[in-house]
Parts: structure tokens; sequence; C-alpha cells
């Protein structure tokens, strides 16, 4: 069974230099992460892939899924649990062929329609969002809301992880929309102490169920 997990922690150093990736999942997987996603957007191809590596130990000595955004070349390379792709990046249904079957394929949508291409494509499980205002991504559309989440949860039989200005205390109002869990980058990368940023989210899970 594939595990994608309901505490996934993207790890960003452009919103932020005060901590490196593997600082950032360390302190995640401390703080009770299940799934860490490796998103980083520029550098040489060999150091990303060095750091992913790196990353990608971490993550299994805690059994943590590790997952690389967007690049398709660097998931190969690190031998990672899988890969997340955005509608205009590495086709679904090519990263299908390449991967495997085994592997974790995630899909982000931001509109019910995009969800369904997700599903249609053979996506594990779709990021949808932004749910909330967001100023991690500047390309994350409009806000969907809790009621747009809650018709995606209820038409696409997928987990749906949802992202965007997720915070511990907006988590139950999206698990109660039916979200499977949860997908952060400012809420730890950005704060003071992530690794306590991440155990108040996983603590906010908790108490709002499956």
């Amino acid at each position: 069974m594939k595990k994608i997990g309901r505490l996934h922690i993207l790890t960003d150093v452009v919103l932020q230099s005060r901590f490196s990736h593997l600082d950032l999942t360390g302190m995640a997987v401390s703080g009770g992460a299940d799934v860490i996603q490796f998103r980083q957007k520029s550098g040489s191809t060999r150091e990303v892939i060095e750091v992913a590596q790196q990353m990608k130990r971490m993550c299994a000595e805690s059994d943590v899924t590790f997952i690389v955004n967007d690049r398709m070349d660097v998931a190969i390379a690190a031998e990672a649990d899988g890969v997340h792709l955005g509608q205009d990046d590495f086709p679904i249904p090519l990263a299908r062929e390449m991967l495997g079957k085994d592997r974790i394929i995630g899909g982000s949508a931001a509109t019910m329609e995009e969800a369904r291409i997700c599903l249609s494509e053979g996506a594990d499980y779709v990021g949808f969002g932004p749910v909330f205002p967001t100023t991690s991504k500047d390309d994350a559309g409009p806000v969907s809301g809790i009621e747009i989440l809650k018709q995606v949860v209820k038409e696409i039989p997928l987990p749906i992880i949802a992202i965007g200005g997720v915070v511990a205390d907006n988590t139950p109002d999206v698990i109660q929309a039916g979200a499977r869990g949860i997908a952060v980058i400012s809420a730890v990368c950005c704060q003071e102490d992530p690794e306590q940023a991440t155990r108040d989210l996983y603590n906010a899970l908790q108490k709002s169920g499956s």
C-alpha cells in the first residue's frame, strides 16, 4: 500500500534562508511529519540531486515518505518514493511509465476540473488548493475555500491533501471537509521553530480525527 500520509511538509529555502532543506527535513520529521516534499526550483541539477539523496536517506531512516516536487529527473536520481506534479509540469501518464506502478504520483489542482484531470491521468492523490489565502506561491491562483474542497472530496475518489494557507487553527475545518491531510510550506519553513510548528500541525490533525 502506498504511504501517502497526512502531514506533508514542503521544504523551501527561497521564502526563508535560516534553514537548509536538510535542517527542515530533520525538524519536520521530529515534529511528526509523515511526508517530506523537496521543493527546489533552481540551482545546479547535480547539487539538487545530492541534496535530494541526503533527504531520501533521512526520510528512509524514519520511515517517512519522500517526494520530489516537479523534478522527475531528481526524483529518479534520488530514488524518491514519488513525485508531485503541477498541471503544467511533467505529464502524469508519462511519469507513471517512467516511475512504475509502485511509486507515488501526486497532482496539483486548483479547480474541480483539474482534480478530474489528476484522477483520469492516474494520480495517487490530489494536492488541492489554495484552500485559504497564501503568500507561499506566486502562482497559487484564487482561493477555493472549504465548500469547493468538500465538493472535490465528494466527487474525486482519491486522497485529497489540502494546501494553501493551512495552519494549525484551520486544520480541523479542512479535515471535517473530508480532506485526507494537509500540505504546508510557510506554516513550518518560515516559523521560528519549524519542529514545534510541525508538532502543532500534527496535534491538530490528531485531534481532528481521520
